[in-house]
């Protein structure tokens, strides 16, 4: 009887203990629900996906540096993001995606990006405006180039674009009047076309733009030498950034 009731409670205890094949199933469940997570955080496609009988408060549109995964990247892009939906939690966030592939070789082309690149983003703002014509929108852009560049074309003359801020740069400077005075406010951070083009968007209003170039970030000066500063705008995304573009939503 007493032997009878250790081996029933030692079964039921080995029975309840996870097996080999159930830690691996937790295991595998885990990481794809991390997965998951990290592929939402780098993608959002707010304007894409929803209705225009709910429009929002605002939306931004964002195009992510060079290299970096999704559509928002892993840098500028989710910092920002996360800062705009504290101030405004109904914001539709949108990367730009699809033909803006983010690849290094458009870089150095004489835009500094592709036609398709500029037009993905030109029928994002299109589509916000066609959506939600009464909402304001904000865009942003991030250049990122990784530093190895540097090894492979060093020279002191060379023109290094941002991909990012040209993207939107470009597209905002092509839009028509109605679309384009929707884009109530323009953040760009680390704006290699800073020095060619005076500080400014072209065909924008100033006062709608927010320029950010640490003071040794020298791709701010035109050139192709990248220095640590050149990967600290989480700060300015975090801080004056969001508080620029959110002032230009509130205006």
């Amino acid at each position: 009887m007493h032997a009878s009731f250790i081996l029933s409670f030692l079964l039921a205890g080995a029975t309840a203990l996870p097996t080999a094949s159930s830690n691996k199933n937790r295991a595998v469940a885990a990481q794809d629900g991390n997965l998951l997570e990290a592929r939402d955080l780098l993608n959002r496609n707010d304007l894409e996906n929803s209705d225009s009988s709910n429009c929002p408060s605002a939306i931004l549109i964002y195009a992510r540096g060079s290299t970096e995964p999704g559509n928002l990247g892993i840098t500028v892009g989710p910092i920002l993001a996360e800062a705009l939906q504290l101030a405004i939690p109904d914001i539709w966030i949108q990367g730009v995606g699809g033909p803006y592939t983010a690849d290094l070789a458009p870089n150095f082309f004489p835009e500094g990006t592709t036609d398709a690149s500029i037009d993905e983003a030109k029928r994002l703002f299109q589509m916000a405006y066609d959506k939600c014509p009464d909402t304001p929108v904000v865009t942003a852009g991030y250049r990122q180039v990784i530093l190895f560049i540097n090894l492979l074309f060093l020279c002191s003359f060379c023109t290094l674009n941002s991909q990012g801020t040209v993207v939107v740069g470009y597209a905002l400077s092509e839009l028509e009047g109605a679309v384009q005075n929707k884009v109530v406010g323009a953040a760009l951070f680390g704006y290699t076309k800073n020095e060619q083009l005076g500080g400014r968007i072209p065909n924008y209003p100033t006062d709608r733009t927010k320029i950010f170039c640490l003071p040794t970030d020298l791709v701010c000066d035109g050139t192709l030498f990248i220095l640590p500063a050149h990967f600290l705008y989480g700060a300015d995304a975090a801080g004056p950034g969001a508080e620029f573009l959110i002032g230009q939503i509130n205006e």
